[in-house]
């Protein structure tokens, strides 16, 4: 038998040796080998008294053996997608979502962490090790061990049918995203786009063979489009044919259409929620949460929209009166209001995205990224050029912590043909201890930034340095934890509307003179951003902050609606609960078309059903930990320190109120929020 990568145990993935076909059957001998070795665990622990060595670090290892495998696969298939890589990851969906089913059902398995709990050595263990014992045997309940068989057989059918529908979903999005495109002949129907979104429309198109420019519904492609474009009939075909995709409207109607796919995934998420005794999925998903109840969510989100949803109106009624009166746009379109909105943005501060790209060349930034985290927290980096990349934009580097290695990242900044959009992180490996040693956290850190053209540097917009500091933020939460349990190492374990504090934390270093004479250096002179730039970037931090507001909270108020009041909704009461929700909270013009529910990948193919409220939960509690610095100074070392131990380091190892507490000295309060998002007091 030819050797199969995915089954060796490798410190970092053989990228350059995984092929599609390696996949299925390296995941079903290790779903095989584990099955075996799970049995044997739960079988000795019937029969001997169970110990963490014994039963829990034995069992860690069998679960983490597989992730290792499976994480470059699932990487792989969102950055380097391809339709044999597809298919395989498919079918090992399947396979793994009822391997993960058993396991959460394994009664013997169950038994073995209760008698762990319930024997003469758990006052022994660490409040990590007893936290990690507790978090197990609540999640073999929400897996519905207890449940008689038909109803756990009904559970598993429920998850895997789950697991395959959000996958459909994803790809729907992938494929309705890179079906469409539209070329364009002479640069004058692109009047008004910046020189850097033509150069990078201009190389799309001979990337394709093709004269001319090609748009495509890529967000950097996209973005550029709708936001600078002079022509009002391009910006309307290219903003349907994004808010259309993978829906029965627009360009390729029908074609890609996730409503069959998001009325199942909802219809099954609430029976799965009655099968496990919850009324709702809301209160299901909540479990794992910080807030309470529903109840307590609606209440947050309504207490946030009435702050401001009056100075959202105000915003919007501005940019109307601006259009109509400076652009000659009597009546603002969707399609408008991005374009619109910059040149409000240019008239009032006399700044554009445009204006700072040439400050922000991606190489300085990430450069003043890593300078932005040795100087709060003493860690410094290297690159690998050694490692195996997967394509050759990926990067890796190695964070070191007194010349010793703690961790290492790949970094992928650019979008391409076969990378899903948005950005994110994911864990490659988790920080545990071994019988070999300390296994360290390595992370996959990926974003979809307009790319280099030519010899040229990326420019990046402040936007996307923005983003880039966001995700990072993530990666610091899992690589500089301390703990060496892999459930409650990272991000593992911690409650999901805390996990957002040090991702947002982190932007805030981009605001902040200090902070961007580190990131910001001029493409061609080097020299930093100039102070009368700086201050109208300051001046315009709250441009339309309300109207943001308003829509994070439209779209958190739908997510959580969704799933705890309707119960098997058909695609027409979706979308009349999103009409409803906009009545209230959105302040921007829409239109009958608009399938923004049929790309909403973060409540359907990613880990926010009910919970996309947790971005301005987790924001309340990142804006307040900020204040922290603002009253000792954004580099004082004493509160970095304070910030890596009490928060990054901690991982899901204690209760996420109670690591706040612990560096803020008190309970979270709003009003940071507010204040730095320019929301006036009610």
């Amino acid at each position: 038998m030819s050797r199969n990568p995915l089954l060796e145990i490798h410190s970092l993935p053989p990228f350059t040796d995984i092929r599609a076909e390696h996949v299925v059957p390296a995941v079903e001998t290790l779903i095989s080998e584990s099955r075996d070795t799970i049995d044997r665990l739960a079988q000795q622990a019937a029969e001997t008294t169970p110990t963490w060595e014994t039963f829990a670090e034995p069992t860690e290892a069998v679960n983490d053996r597989l992730t290792q495998a499976w994480s470059p696969v699932s990487h792989l298939n969102g950055t380097m997608n391809t339709p044999e890589l597809r298919d395989a990851y498919q079918t090992c969906l399947e396979q793994l979502s009822e391997f993960s089913t058993w396991v959460g059902q394994h009664e013997g398995l169950f038994h073995g962490w209760q008698a762990l709990k319930a024997g003469s050595a758990w006052t022994q263990l660490s409040p990590a090790q007893q936290r990690t014992v507790d978090n197990a045997l609540r999640d073999f309940r929400l897996a519905g061990v207890d449940l008689p068989a038909d109803k756990k057989a009904r559970y598993g059918d429920i998850q895997a049918r789950l697991s395959m529908l959000s996958n459909q979903f994803s790809n729907n999005v992938l494929d309705a995203t890179q079906a469409w495109h539209k070329d364009i002949k002479h640069a004058d129907t692109l009047a008004g786009l910046p020189q850097s979104a033509l150069d990078t429309l201009k190389a799309t198109a001979e990337s394709k063979g093709i004269d001319g420019f090609r748009i495509t519904l890529d967000f950097p492609s996209f973005f550029p489009v709708v936001s600078y474009a002079d022509n009002r009939e391009l910006r309307r075909e290219v903003y349907t044919a994004f808010v259309t995709r993978a829906s029965d409207q627009g360009p390729d109607a029908d074609k890609f259409d996730n409503a069959p796919i998001l009325e199942e995934i909802l219809t099954l998420r609430q029976e799965l929620a009655h099968l496990l005794g919850f009324d709702t999925y809301a209160d299901y998903s909540l479990v794992t949460k910080m807030a309470d109840s529903p109840e307590q969510v609606l209440t947050f989100l309504t207490d946030l929209a009435n702050r401001a949803v009056p100075q959202a109106r105000q915003e919007v009624t501005e940019l109307s009166e601006f259009a109509r009166n400076e652009l000659g746009i009597e009546t603002l379109e969707p399609w408008d209001v991005a374009y619109a909105s910059e040149k409000l943005r240019e008239a009032r501060y006399a700044i554009s995205q445009e204006q700072l790209r040439p400050y922000f060349p991606a190489p300085q930034v990430v450069d003043g990224l890593f300078q932005v985290v040795e100087r709060l927290y003493g860690v410094r980096f290297a690159e690998d050029t050694d490692v195996a990349h997967y394509h050759d934009d990926v990067h890796f580097y190695w964070i070191t912590d007194n010349d010793q290695p703690i961790a290492g990242f790949y970094l992928d900044l650019y979008a391409r043909e076969g990378k899903r959009g948005g950005a994110w992180m994911a864990d490659c490996r988790v920080r545990r201890q071994t019988h070999d040693g300390l296994q360290l956290p390595v992370a996959f850190l990926t974003c979809n930034f307009t790319p280099p053209v030519g010899n040229k540097p990326a420019l990046l917009t402040h936007d996307e340095v923005t983003t880039l500091f966001h995700e990072f933020g993530h990666g610091l939460h899992h690589m500089l934890t301390k703990q060496t349990i892999a459930d409650i190492s990272g991000i593992n374990g911690v409650a999901w509307d805390a996990v957002e504090l040090p991702s947002q934390f982190m932007e805030n270093y981009c605001w902040e003179r200090e902070g961007l004479d580190l990131i910001a250096g001029h493409v061609d002179s080097g020299d930093p951003l100039p102070e009368a730039l700086l201050e109208r970037l300051q001046a315009a931090k709250n441009f339309q902050s309300a109207m943001g507001m308003a829509r994070q909270i439209e779209f958190s108020l739908f997510d959580l609606r969704l799933h705890h009041e309707l119960d098997s909704p058909c695609a027409s009461d979706v979308q009349a609960l999103l009409d409803e929700v906009r009545q209230s909270v959105s302040v921007v013009p829409t239109v009958s078309f608009n399938r923004f529910q049929n790309s909403f990948g973060h409540i359907f193919a990613g880990g926010y059903a009910a919970g996309y409220y947790s971005y301005k939960w987790a924001e309340v509690l990142s804006a307040d930990a900020w204040s922290a610095f603002e009253e000792a100074g954004i580099f004082d070392p004493t509160t970095g320190q304070r910030f890596r131990q009490e928060i990054l380091e901690q991982g899901g190892a204690r209760d996420a109120a109670d690591i706040f507490r612990a560096f803020r000295g008190r309970e979270p309060s709003v009003d940071p929020l507010l204040r730095h998002s320019g929301i006036r007091a009610a």
